[in-house]
């Protein structure tokens, strides 16, 4: 398989000849082998884990996003990604990094959304009057 793992401006990682691709979604991890059907997941924050030809296993702290696979091509698409060789540290980085900013995200996401509603009220009752 192909792997190619993308962030919102750059590519992050491009790896050619990987046996297998496990990765983790809202719902747990699956794997991918070069003979499985043409998928689409969604990802959640987590580790994804592959294995190159040569045997050597791989790890990538990932946020959230997609995977699509189609054929040969598997194409990882996330907002961040860090790659490392140590397991713990990259999942304690995941859980500082990624997860502590998603809740930070929420909260102005939450904000937002009452200033947008505030917004709309006041338009309403613009136009009633």
């Amino acid at each position: 398989m192909n792997l190619k793992i993308l962030l919102p401006f750059k590519v992050f990682a491009q790896e050619a000849g990987v046996a297998r691709i496990v990765a983790e979604t809202p719902s747990g991890s699956f794997g991918l082998l070069p003979q499985r059907l043409d998928c689409a997941a969604a990802l959640a924050p987590g580790i994804l884990t592959y294995e190159t030809a040569a045997g050597d296993e791989k790890f990538v702290a990932i946020d959230e996003g997609v995977l699509v696979k189609t054929g040969a091509e598997v194409l990882v698409s996330v907002r961040r990604a860090m790659a490392g060789a140590d397991l713990g540290q990259l999942r304690q980085a995941v859980e500082k990094e990624f997860l502590a900013l998603d809740e930070h995200e929420q909260a102005v996401r939450s904000v937002m959304a009452k200033l947008e509603a505030g917004f709309l009220r006041r338009f309403a009752s613009f136009q009633h009057d």
